[in-house]
């Protein structure tokens, strides 16, 4: 486990803006920054950085935390191996007491792989460079294709000697473990011995988003080999193929930079790219893009070009994936290079001026694109034809965001004219798709929303309550989640001169009975555990920054707020602001002597309303929480009275309506309520 003085040397030298805008393309809003949420897929800004309060959320999705908690969700670490990562980046060292059983395996399995394939990195680039059969064999290939040697170092391209095992015995001789070998794909286990998995080939080194290899592509050099002619690291728990775009470690300052990403298919075609001074390019690797891919792409631009062969292959490659990329927004582009040539081989013929200006000249709507291959085969089968304007209709009816309304509008228009069909019948086909799409979803994850609505309904009509009285229910969660957040903004100050704000909150409710919430209830128990070790959270960052993702979570779900007060309100408050803040750092006394009569008695009426709205809010907030409960008993009980009971139980139902109606007023009196009896 990670010391908890580490912890907090971390927490202090962590910058969540800085953290999280490593993944996450940011603009500034007012006090906050914004941007596309990295957890859901979303066509509108609604996550948002809060660097003051060193936490963020999202009010699309819902999803919010502190920094560590970012890194966690978003690379899907534990807790230590978040804590290990910001450690890392910000060149902390890490002092350990102690980790279970299960912590110590994740990190193992994840440390040991990126440390084999650093090794083998390293391994296959000396070979490359290095040993005899390296040059004759692989460093050939690579003069063959006119990579230079910076290029070659640059992303760390290697070779895989012929020898049956010659990696397997160095990384062994290294003390590499035999079933890390095998999952990491570099060895296989064949009749019980170990060999080397990409023998007589050349390595491609692929990188994660901090340069980290998480993996390897290799390709044969043999013209007759009967072999794949590329080899990809399987599947492992730091390798996940539809989350990676090779290149993209290298890409990511020029796509943003360029505000433009160029997809190409293979390796070659993105270090000859990268070779001609074109850097904002990644590829594929041959396979249908993912919707992670494509997010990957949208957290630096809106602009994807896809620059493939111009052969079938190639036109049939590019317009895979076309869907998901409408879906996610992206303003997609097709390059089709002349038949014969791939973007590798026509950068090297014409050089990159001649190809920066090919692809500016020969952008193609992808749509429009589509549609002119697909008319291509149909003829004047009318059957064929009505397939094309069904996939069309379904194509366009990707285009789902409000603002691209207008877009899809003109593709309608466009498409009706080459298709030549009725415009109005090709928008009534595209509106039902999106309408069966949106019933598809709503069929497959109901929102959560919705799934409390259905689960009261149910309970409402097994219980006959009636809807005012869910309603009722509904609202007690909320005023509980009020509560608790008046004792994570308030708890640390003075409430007398005995008890802070939170001893009084937890005296009040100190019957758990009164919240239903669990995530409440948890805090509230852990809140009370530390009063009663004499601990005095110092305002809200302690749970902000708590260990317990789900305590962290609610604290920042009930601290953030989408909304910031406006310029007007803090030019016209800012004074009295500044009279507050001088008051806490000087003495009361000295501090008024300063002050003109007017100010004093400004800063006076000031003071005073904040004294007597602080007590008000508190007690406000218990009070409806009490009155609410109360309420949904009296409700109960009296459902309890309409049913048939003896005379003696009947009397006491009646007796403890009376008993809570008294309450409530008691209560509604407090609350300044007026209840009718």
């Amino acid at each position: 486990m990670i010391s908890p003085a580490t912890i907090q040397q971390i927490m202090a030298r962590t910058d969540i803006t800085d953290v999280v805008g490593s993944f996450v393309k940011l603009k500034k809003r007012g006090t906050n920054l914004l941007g596309l949420c990295p957890f859901h897929n979303e066509k509108t800004p609604s996550f948002t950085v809060s660097p003051s309060k060193e936490i963020y959320k999202c009010f699309g999705c819902g999803k919010s935390g502190n920094t560590i908690s970012f890194v966690m969700e978003h690379e899907k670490y534990s807790y230590p191996e978040a804590l290990k990562w910001l450690a890392q980046r910000y060149g902390i060292e890490i002092e350990e007491t102690y980790l279970n059983e299960e912590q110590r395996q994740q990190v193992q399995t994840a440390d040991n792989l990126f440390a084999l394939n650093q090794f083998a990195q390293q391994f296959f680039t000396t070979q490359l460079l290095s040993t005899e059969e390296g040059q004759d064999i692989g460093l050939a290939y690579c003069r063959e294709r006119e990579f230079t040697e910076a290029i070659i170092k640059k992303f760390q391209l290697g070779y895989s000697p012929e020898q049956k095992d010659a990696f397997t015995k160095a990384a062994l001789a290294a003390q590499f473990n035999p079933e890390l070998l095998v999952k990491s794909g570099l060895a296989a286990n064949r009749y019980d011995q170990l060999s080397d998995n990409y023998r007589g080939r050349i390595i491609f080194p692929i990188h994660n988003h901090s340069g980290k290899v998480l993996g390897f592509g290799a390709r044969t050099l043999k013209k007759n080999d009967t072999a794949p002619k590329y080899i990809n690291t399987p599947e492992n728990e730091i390798y996940v193929k539809s989350k990676i775009l090779y290149g993209s470690f290298f890409a990511r300052q020029a796509i943003d930079k360029a505000d433009e990403c160029l997809l190409v298919e293979g390796y070659t075609d993105v270090l000859s790219l990268h070779q001609s001074g074109i850097e904002n390019v990644v590829a594929s690797g041959g396979t249908a893009l993912t919707p992670d891919q494509l997010r990957l792409v949208k957290k630096y631009t809106n602009n994807l070009t896809i620059i493939y062969d111009g052969d079938a292959a190639g036109i049939k490659a590019a317009l895979r994936g076309l869907d998901l990329a409408l879906e996610e927004g992206l303003q997609v582009q097709l390059v089709l290079i002349p038949d014969g040539d791939d973007p590798d081989s026509y950068v090297n013929k014409v050089g990159p001026a001649a190809f920066r200006s090919f692809v500016q000249q020969h952008k193609k709507d992808v749509i429009l694109f589509q549609v002119e291959v697909a008319l291509r085969d149909t003829g004047s089968d009318a059957a064929k034809k009505a397939a094309v304007v069904n996939r069309m209709a379904e194509t366009i009816s990707r285009i789902n965001k409000a603002e691209d309304f207008t877009k899809q509008q003109d593709y309608i228009k466009q498409c009706a004219t080459l298709l030549k069909i009725d415009e109005a019948g090709l928008h009534t086909l595209v509106n039902k798709y999106i309408r069966d799409r949106i019933q598809a979803q709503e069929r497959k994850t109901a929102p959560l929303s919705s799934v409390v609505i259905e689960e009261n309904a149910q309970r409402s009509a097994a219980s006959n309550f009636d809807d005012a009285t869910f309603l009722l229910l509904f609202k007690d969660e909320l005023q509980e989640k009020e509560v608790a957040r008046i004792l994570l903004e308030y708890g640390h100050r003075r409430w007398n001169t005995d008890q802070k704000v939170s001893d009084f909150i937890l005296e009040e409710i100190a019957d758990d009975s009164l919240l239903e919430n669990a995530e409440v209830q948890k805090l509230f128990t852990a809140y009370r555990a530390l009063r009663m070790q004499g601990e005095d959270p110092q305002g809200p960052q302690y749970f902000l920054q708590h260990p317990d993702q789900q305590l962290s979570t609610l604290a920042v779900s009930l601290i953030q707020f989408p909304y910031e007060e406006s310029g007007r309100w803090k030019s016209e408050f800012s004074q009295q602001a500044g009279y507050q803040s001088r008051l806490f750092e000087q003495d009361y006394e000295q501090f008024i002597a300063t002050l003109s009569v007017g100010q004093e008695s400004s800063l006076q009426q000031f003071l005073k309303a904040e004294e007597d709205r602080s007590p008000e809010a508190i007690h406000s907030a218990i009070h409806y929480l009490k009155l609410r409960k109360i309420k949904r008993m009296l409700l109960e009980n009296q459902q309890d009275m309409e049913k048939q009971h003896s005379t003696e139980k009947f009397s006491v139902l009646l007796q403890t309506h009376d008993h809570l109606k008294q309450m409530e007023i008691a209560l509604g009196k407090q609350a300044g309520s007026v209840i009718i009896r």
